[in-house]
């Protein structure tokens, strides 16, 4: 048997006819250098232009201007391009304000998520405004004040200037992320290393994975779940109820990055939940199944039943299918168990290939009702010799075999 297995993500092609959008970072900080200018001019502006976090000067139209007596509220309308995100068309605001310590603070109002789990970039409790739109933020506001510092009121207590980041509809917009999941509670997060938003992309998928990934090894999990969708990930959860939320990860296309990731983070069991479709993918070593470009090997899948000693009618059957659901109705005719067990055991020997068997592999098919058919655990290489090790060192410790006859074992 031929196992082709892809190793990288390649990025979506075909974008040059896609529109970019900008981050929620670059919104932000478009919102507080407006507030910043009104607070410290009385001006009020219809655009603002900020250098984004490339380098790149980008001008936005501002939405919303209004002065209180304590302080200026100024928002800009998120554009997020052709990129399916949830916060596109979100209002990014700013809110800014006298106070009476030098310098200018940063901090997350309603609607920006604040981090309660360990494992990202911010600790627990501040604000979840990334570190690169936040230097952002600071620095043109810090352009505006150094601009405008000899104009501004004095009354002897305006030192420097406080700014609150706030989205309104930021926490019913962060039902749609897995945001909760990684601990960001309240509303979204402020991100963007480059400020422009480029359309959706297999890379910004993997690396949502990866992070995942990485959240739950952070809190202390050693056991996650890689799932191909919501349907999955449901049933994922109904069958493993004593896993954390966070443990659950929907990979969608990506199970290859999460098993990657997972070897990476060191996390000892994986286990991987889905449907014929993606799993007959998987038996055939395509662990990416998105960018693989592969159509089920029917061939594959027939001669997989020959091997379960199907009927020679259902091989054949088999063989002439159309999709994976097509194989499940078939199967379900005469329901031999053998053919469905060996589909979770091919998958998850491709699998624990795909991470040179460093992890406890555990595949489950389910109906599309979300029933488990079938399930194969394949263990890791890595562990397994870990605990021969410790037996061979307890057995000649007994025997009383000096430490140099120790010095080849692995």
């Amino acid at each position: 048997m031929e196992w082709t297995l892809v190793t990288k993500v390649k990025r979506s092609k075909k974008r040059s006819d896609l529109r970019s959008g900008f981050t929620t970072g670059a919104c932000a900080a478009a919102a507080s250098r407006a507030a910043a200018h009104t607070l410290l001019t009385g001006l009020l502006p219809s655009f603002v232009t900020i250098t984004l976090p490339n380098l790149e000067s980008a001008t936005f139209a501002i939405a919303r201007l209004e002065v209180h007596a304590e302080g200026v509220l100024a928002g800009i309308i998120k554009d997020a391009g052709d990129d399916p995100d949830c916060t596109h068309d979100a209002e990014i605001q700013c809110f800014a304000r006298w106070r009476d310590q030098a310098g200018i603070s940063l901090d997350g109002g309603i609607g920006v998520a604040r981090v309660t789990l360990p494992g990202l970039e911010l600790p627990v409790g501040q604000p979840a405004i990334n570190p690169v739109p936040r230097a952002n933020i600071l620095d043109m506001v810090q352009l505006e004040w150094n601009l405008n510092v000899d104009t501004k009121p004095s009354n002897g207590c305006q030192q420097g200037i406080a700014l609150e980041i706030r989205v309104p509809d930021g926490e019913e917009r962060a039902k749609e992320t897995i945001g909760p999941r990684l601990g960001l509670i309240g509303g979204i997060s402020i991100l963007g290393t480059r400020g422009t938003v480029k359309p959706y992309s297999t890379s910004a998928f993997s690396a949502s994975v990866r992070q995942s990934v990485q959240i739950a090894n952070a809190n202390q999990q050693n056991h996650v779940v890689l799932t191909t969708g919501s349907r999955s990930e449901n049933s994922a959860m109904a069958m493993l109820p004593h896993l954390d939320g966070i443990c659950f990860i929907q990979a969608g296309d990506f199970v290859g990055v999460g098993l990657r990731a997972s070897k990476r983070y060191q996390v000892q069991t994986v286990t991987v939940v889905a449907m014929i479709g993606k799993l007959a993918k998987m038996v055939a070593g395509h662990m990416m199944t998105h960018v693989s470009g592969r159509a089920i090997d029917f061939q594959l899948l027939a001669d997989l039943a020959v091997q379960a000693e199907c009927s020679a009618d259902l091989c054949q059957q088999i063989r002439d299918a159309n999709t994976g659901r097509h194989v499940l109705d078939l199967w379900r005719e005469t329901s031999p168990q053998a053919f469905l067990d060996l589909l979770c055991q091919q998958a998850a020997e491709h699998a624990a290939v795909y991470v040179d068997h460093y992890l406890d592999i555990e595949f489950r098919l389910i109906d599309f009702d979300g029933r488990l058919l079938a399930m194969h655990r394949s263990p890791s290489h890595h562990h397994m010799l870990s605990d021969s090790t410790s037996k061979s060192n307890i057995y000649t410790k007994s025997a009383q075999v000096p430490p140099s006859a120790h010095k080849d074992i692995p």
